[in-house]
C-alpha cells in the first residue's frame, strides 16, 4: 500500500460523492477518482465526451498522475486539473453569470447526452468562472445515460438556476441573495409563493415552477411502487427537455431595467470628468512604480479602475454589493473577452461567511479574496459613516486581505457624498478625519504616497503592508 502524503488533505466539501474527493498537497489541488466510478470515468474517456468538453472549453482539463497520493486503497485514478485561481458562488454571482452558469450545464448534458452520458447533478458548485466565462469543473458528475430514465438533475437544476431566474425575471432583486438564502436551491412551493401572479400566465413558470409544485408531492412514493408502470423516458423525450430549457434561459429578461445608485457613479454623479481624470492619472502613477501579482478592487462600481487593473496582466477580482454594476461589468467583460476580471457581488459590510458542514465546506470571502494588491477608491466613507464600522476594523481587515499594497482613497466629512452619508444622524460621528484615518492604518501600513485628487477635497494614498508592525 502506498504511504499516504503528509501533506495531503482531504477537501471538506468532498465527502458527498462516493464516485471520489479532491484533496491538496502542497498547496495543489487533485481528484481522486474511486474503484465504484471506474465505469463511468472510462466511458467519459472512452466515448471522447472528455475531449470534446475540454476541446470547447467547458470542463476543466485534467492529466492522470501514475502515483497513488492518497494511498487509499478504493482509488482508481488520481487526477490533477487545471488550478483555478479565483473560487466563488452562486451567492457571489450576478443574475448574468447565474444564467450563463446554467446554459452551460443544459449544453454539457446535451453534449453528454450524445457521447452515452448524462449529468447526475446540476449544482453551481460545479461551475467556476474563469478567463471570462463559466466552467465545469466537477469530472465526476458524469454517468452512463440510461434511456428509460429522465434527467435525474432536472429537479435540481429547477431550484438551483431556473428558480432563482424566474424570481429575478419578476422582482429584479438580483440573484445573490436568493442564493445565499437558499444554497441548496430554492424549493418549488417557496418560488410558488414568491412570484407574483402574472407570472402564471407565463407557460414556462406554469409548467416548471406551478405544476411541478403542485405534483412533487409523494413523487418517490409514485416511483418506488409503480417503476415498471412508468412508460420509458426516450432520448428524444430528454432533448426536447433539455432543449426546452434552454430556451426559456436563454430568453428570461433578467436585465435591469432602470439604473441602480451605483451604476452611474462615475459618468454622472460625483465630482465630474476633472475629478475622474485627476484620479485615474494618480492611479495610474501609483501602478507603475509597483508589482502585484493579483488585484482586489474593493467597491469597483461600474469597474473602471478594474479595467485599468487588468492591463497590468494579473488576475483582478472586482467586488461590489450593486448587483448591476456587477453584472454589466461581467457583461463587458464576457464581450470584450476581458479574461482577467472576475466581478462578483460581495457586501463588505457583510462579506460571505465560511458555510457548509462544520462551516467548512465552502470558504469565507476574505480567505479566498486575498491579492497582493487591493484597491479601495470612494469606498471607506461608505463603510465608516453609512455602516458605523470604525476606521481601526476597516484597516485591520485591510490587511488581511492584501499581501503587499493598498490604494485607498479618503473622503472627508466636508465631501458632498461624505455630508449625504450623515444628514440624516443626529450627531457627527468621531474619529473619522484625515488623522484618524492615517493614525489607523499606519498600524498595518506604510505611506508611500498620499496626494490630493485634483479639484477636491479627498485624498489618494498608497500604503504598503508592513510585517513588521
Amino acid at each position: 500500500m502506498t504511504a499516504v502524503h503528509p501533506n495531503m488533505t482531504i477537501h471538506p466539501a468532498s465527502f458527498r460523492d462516493p464516485a471520489g474527493f479532491v484533496f491538496s498537497e502542497t498547496g495543489v489541488f487533485y481528484r481522486q477518482v474511486n474503484q465504484s466510478y471506474a465505469d463511468h470515468y472510462d466511458l467519459l474517456i472512452r466515448s471522447g465526451l472528455y475531449d470534446t468538453l475540454t476541446g470547447n472549453g467547458l470542463l476543466v482539463p485534467h492529466t492522470e498522475v501514475a502515483e497513488n497520493l492518497t494511498g487509499s486503497p478504493d482509488r482508481y485514478k488520481t487526477l490533477l486539473p487545471r488550478q483555478i485561481h479565483r473560487i466563488s458562488y452562486a451567492c457571489e454571482w450576478s443574475p448574468e453569470q447565474l444564467k450563463d452558469a446554467a446554459l452551460l450545464t443544459l449544453q454539457i448534458q446535451q453534449i453528454a447526452m450524445d457521447h452515452g452520458m448524462t449529468l447526475k447533478d446540476a449544482t453551481p458548485l460545479n461551475i467556476q468562472f474563469e478567463q471570462g466565462s463559466a466552467l465545469f469543473l466537477d469530472t465526476l458528475s458524469f454517468e452512463k445515460y440510461d434511456p428509460g430514465r429522465p434527467w435525474i438533475a432536472y429537479r435540481q437544476f429547477c431550484e438551483c438556476f431556473l428558480f432563482p431566474l424566474y424570481l429575478q425575471r419578476y422582482l429584479r432583486a438580483g440573484t445573490d441573495k436568493l442564493t445565499s438564502a437558499w444554497p441548496e436551491g430554492i424549493p418549488a412551493a417557496v418560488t410558488a409563493r414568491l412570484l407574483p401572479l402574472k407570472s402564471r400566465w407565463n407557460a414556462g413558470a406554469w409548467m416548471h415552477v406551478f405544476l411541478q409544485n403542485q405534483i412533487h408531492t409523494d413523487v418517490s412514493k409514485t416511483v418506488r411502487t409503480d417503476a415498471k408502470k412508468q412508460p420509458g423516458f426516450s432520448k428524444t423525450k430528454l432533448s426536447r427537455l433539455i432543449e426546452h430549457l434552454r430556451h426559456l434561459v436563454s430568453r428570461l429578461n433578467i436585465n435591469q431595467t432602470n439604473n441602480s445608485t451605483w451604476t452611474n457613479y462615475y459618468t454622472e454623479t460625483i465630482l465630474g470628468k476633472t475629478y475622474l481624470g485627476g484620479k485615474e492619472q494618480l492611479f495610474r502613477q501609483y501602478l507603475q512604480e509597483i508589482e502585484f501579482d493579483s488585484a482586489l478592487d474593493l467597491g469597483c462600481n461600474d469597474g473602471w479602475f478594474s479595467k485599468i487593473l487588468a492591463e497590468k496582466g494579473a488576475p483582478v477580482l472586482a467586488v461590489d454589493s450593486d448587483w448591476q454594476c456587477v453584472s454589466s461589468l461581467y457583461t463587458y467583460t464576457r464581450e470584450n473577452k476581458q479574461a482577467n476580471i472576475l466581478p462578483l457581488c460581495v457586501d463588505l459590510s457583510n462579506p460571505t461567511p465560511a458555510s457548509g458542514f462544520r462551516n467548512a465546506e465552502r470558504a469565507s470571502f476574505t480567505d479566498r479574496a486575498r491579492a497582493g494588491l487591493v484597491t479601495a477608491l470612494a469606498l471607506i466613507h461608505h463603510l465608516s459613516l453609512g455602516k458605523n464600522i470604525p476606521l481601526p476594523l476597516i484597516a485591520a481587515w485591510f490587511s488581511e486581505l492584501t499581501t503587499g499594497y493598498l490604494i485607498i482613497e479618503f473622503v472627508p466629512l466636508s465631501d458632498e457624498k461624505a455630508r449625504q452619508l450623515i444628514a440624516r444622524k443626529e450627531t457627527a460621528p468621531g474619529g473619522y478625519d484625515i488623522a484618524s484615518f492615517e493614525s489607523a492604518f499606519s498600524r498595518h501600513f506604510r505611506i508611500e504616497r498620499k496626494d490630493p485628487v485634483p479639484g477636491t477635497n479627498r485624498i489618494l494614498y498608497r500604503l504598503k503592508k508592513d510585517s513588521a508592525l
